[in-house]
């Protein structure tokens, strides 16, 4: 089990991934209590002040370059065997049935990055949940809900969501104070 799936899988309520662009982001995220980091741009200056569970939007070479745990792909048996041979977590991310279909039928991935299409007009957490109904058990589900209230966190939680990717703010009011009842 990878660094990343790990943090995600212990503990008793929703792990709380935050994207970020720098040191002093990845720093404030941390002490707030994310579980773990995201990063597209200043990847060095992120995986430099934090040794939180990092996942990379990029390149597979630029994510190893990092020492990133982990690295989004898309449902592609090529990218995900690659990864895997780099030593990188594969977080496949999907945004509609089709491709989540494709994914476990080619290479059944361990954990999926949910994202709402943005061209979309329905709801993005309505969304992220009817793309969670096709994830099998046993499955990590990572909701991608940038704008986040603690309310969709909760929501997300029992809906068996295992984490949510927010934009940088304040993570400590996303993070639930008692496990909500399912």
């Amino acid at each position: 089990m990878s660094k990343l799936s790990q943090a995600i899988a212990e503990g008793d309520g929703i792990s709380i991934l935050v994207e970020v662009d720098d040191a002093a982001g990845a720093v404030a995220a941390e002490k707030q209590g994310a579980d773990g980091l995201a990063v597209r741009v200043g990847a060095n200056a992120v995986r430099a002040s934090s040794q939180l569970p990092l996942i990379h939007f990029g390149t597979l070479f630029d994510a190893r370059g990092v020492a990133a745990d982990a690295v989004v792909i898309g449902s592609d048996l090529t990218m995900w065997h690659e990864a895997n041979a780099l030593g990188l977590e594969p977080v496949v991310q999907v945004s509609e049935p089709d491709a989540l279909e494709r994914a476990l039928e080619e290479f059944d991935p361990g954990v999926f990055l949910l994202t709402a299409d943005p061209d979309s007009d329905d709801d993005p957490l309505e969304a992220l949940l009817e793309l969670l109904h096709d994830i099998p058990a046993g499955k990590l589900a990572i909701a991608e809900l940038h704008d986040a209230t603690a309310d969709d966190v909760a929501e997300l939680e029992r809906s068996g969501v295992d984490a949510v990717l927010v934009a940088p703010g304040d993570v400590a009011a996303l993070v639930p104070d008692d496990p909500p009842d399912v």
